[in-house]
């Protein structure tokens, strides 16, 4: 046994870790994989937990946009009076941002005793970091005295820890290509994975305009309350304002959601079809629905920080993600020049997601990233000068985000635009600095 293994174990013995950080080691080191899909292992040990929830449960799959119909559902919750609990993953900067206890995030120490629950449960079985911190999480958020519980799939559905939890109303946001070595080649295997969240009898919301044949097949096999957009619920809008309309209830007069961007409207009807669906045990006013829409935050996700240089951070990181963020940059305006900070997994369509982008940035500042899945910046750059048919632009890499976003911000112009995306790695290492000082550097 290796000297870690045998602190670890003298530590547990001596009565639990105290500190999130040695249980976050510890959940690193029990298994080799950081995903084993499957439910068998992370059942067990969440029946001997005895974990359940007293509130509905909202589950929430898809391929882009679940952070953002998570944060809808929950500002929309707190305004109505309600305690929400949100889990979503990963995080940007600190592990605890992954949970939020009527709109707080979670303390660290909060989190400790339920690390130690499912280490006192687990009996040995062997659980990756994602299915060991979820059970914690799930575990706080059980014991919270919550009204509604958010979740936040991980990968895929069927069989993401997630799933372990019986959901009272699932959502499915945009079904793209993403995890393709884990879900499937097309968008069809995709759909089949995610509806593995959808359960006999409980509505099942589907905010993609064109949902794969095999989502809708599973969820008639079920006898799921299907709910799809254009058939059960609708939404329209001018420059001004935008309406939606459900099976029994219509939103006239509603102001844009605060978060930026041009699926959001598509997240934001999804959202109002379920609270529709959960209306009686879980009804909100149209004031708060309002107020949800008109406050609601969500970090990384196409956010704007004003400055000079104007600075974007998006955790884009598929094609489809990369087209919508592109469409998005388009429709900001000119900009002399956009510099633009990538680091990425090396498991994505990347010539793909550089050929979307590429027509829209000016200089390139590739980065390594502290995680043995990513590309490395050279392998970034070398897809980029692969592209032959993309003009000649400024390229540079970098050993971390910080260095490359300190490279754009020294190389950047006041009327120009720095954007930082790719991966949660990415955005977070930026963060972890304190972003909008270092952006204004041309301000008084």
């Amino acid at each position: 046994m290796s000297s870690a293994v045998m602190r670890d174990s003298r530590t547990l013995d001596n009565g639990g870790m105290e500190q999130l950080s040695e249980w976050l080691a510890h959940c690193e080191r029990l298994h080799p994989k950081s995903i084993d899909l499957g439910l068998e292992r992370v059942r067990e040990v969440a029946q001997r937990m005895q974990l359940r929830f007293a509130c509905p449960v909202v589950t929430v799959a898809g391929t882009n946009g679940k952070g953002s119909t998570c944060a809808m559902l929950e500002a929309i919750t707190l305004q109505a009076g309600w305690r929400p609990g949100v889990y979503t993953s990963p995080h940007l900067v600190h592990f605890e941002e992954r949970c939020r206890i009527g709109g707080e995030i979670a303390k660290p120490q909060a989190l400790v005793p339920h690390f130690r629950r499912v280490e006192e449960a687990r009996q040995g079985a062997t659980l990756t970091y994602f299915e060991f911190t979820t059970l914690a999480i799930l575990s706080l958020m059980a014991a919270s005295e919550l009204d509604v519980a958010i979740l936040e799939v991980g990968l895929g559905g069927r069989l993401d820890a997630v799933n372990v939890i019986d959901t009272d109303c699932a959502i499915v946001t945009s079904i793209a290509l993403d995890h393709m070595d884990y879900l499937g080649p097309d968008r069809e295997s995709i759909g089949r994975e995610k509806a593995g969240i959808l359960r006999a009898g409980k509505p099942a919301i589907v905010s993609d305009p064109v949902p794969p044949a095999s989502l809708l097949a599973h969820a008639e096999a079920i006898g799921a309350d299907l709910w799809l957009l254009g058939r059960d619920f609708n939404f329209s809008g001018d420059k001004q304002q935008w309406a939606w309309a459900g099976r029994g209830r219509r939103y006239a007069g509603l102001a844009y959601p605060a978060l930026r961007g041009a699926n959001q409207l598509l997240n934001a009807s999804g959202v109002l079809a379920a609270l529709e669906a959960l209306r009686p045990s879980l009804p909100v006013t149209a004031q708060a629905v309002r107020n949800g829409l008109a406050m609601v935050e969500l970090p990384g996700r196409f956010q704007i920080v004003p400055g000079q240089p104007t600075l974007v951070l998006d955790v884009a990181h598929n094609p489809h993600a990369v087209a919508a963020l592109a469409a998005n940059l388009d429709n900001m305006g000119f900009y002399p020049a956009t510099h633009a900070v990538l680091g990425a997994m090396g498991d994505k369509d990347l010539a793909t997601m550089l050929a979307k982008i590429g027509p829209l940035v000016d200089r390139w500042y590739f980065t390594d990233l502290p995680t043995a899945r990513a590309a490395s910046a050279q392998e970034l750059l070398a897809l980029w000068q692969g592209l032959g048919e993309r003009r000649q632009v400024p390229t540079s890499t970098h050993a971390d985000p910080q260095e490359a976003f300190r490279a754009a911000v020294a190389a950047a112009g006041p009327a120009d635009r720095i954007l930082v995306f790719g991966s949660f790695f990415t955005v977070g290492g930026v963060l972890q600095q304190g972003v909008p000082r270092l952006a204004a550097k041309h301000l008084g």
